[in-house]
């Protein structure tokens, strides 16, 4: 609770026009947002880019954080909307554009990705956006079920849904890899 209480204490001071606790801010929040945004997507850069924009963003609204809320799901909120609004912009871009080629895809039962998973992104993949951003608000940012909830505008029983989706597909995933199938028969 400490480290939240000092955000909040940070973010009041922000609003009050504290450049140096809109510093501190940055400092203590982004590396959580950056892994946010990287378990979402593959490309560091795109990371970058939504951490940039998400900090411009709450730099214009900061007027709205109330100061009787938590700030970290409040971050989080803001984080969640840059990352949706991206994936729209992407969207439209790439229904505009032209393919060249069209190559096939294939789905395969390949499981060599999660061998080699050298990840979080890689790892956390085959979940649904949803259920990517519910794993990493709870378990690599180390938030509550209540703050996840208030960052994603639902209620603690759909976290709790999609988290338990999310584990049992990632059990399931994992249990199915060949370095998982070998353990199983070295123990037998």
């Amino acid at each position: 609770m400490h480290q939240e209480d000092n955000l909040e204490m940070l973010m009041a001071r922000y609003q009050q026009g504290d450049l140096s606790a809109a510093s501190a801010l940055i400092h203590r929040v982004s590396p959580q947002l950056h892994r946010f945004f990287t378990a979402q997507s593959l490309s560091r850069t795109d990371a970058d880019d939504l951490l940039q924009e998400t900090w411009l963003r709450i730099h214009r609204v900061r007027h709205t954080y109330r100061s009787s809320e938590p700030a970290l799901p409040w971050f989080y909120a803001i984080a969640r909307h840059i990352r949706v609004d991206h994936y729209r912009k992407a969207i439209r871009i790439s229904t505009r554009e032209q393919r060249l080629e069209v190559e096939p895809v294939h789905a395969t039962a390949d499981h060599e990705p999660f061998a080699k998973a050298n990840s979080l992104a890689t790892l956390l993949a085959p979940l649904s956006p949803a259920e990517r951003e519910t794993v990493v608000m709870l378990k690599v940012t180390g938030m509550s079920l209540e703050e996840v909830a208030r960052a994603t505008s639902s209620t603690v029983g759909s976290v709790k849904q999609k988290a338990h989706r999310a584990y049992k597909k990632l059990r399931n995933l994992l249990s199915a890899t060949p370095q998982s199938s070998r353990q199983r028969g070295e123990q037998s």
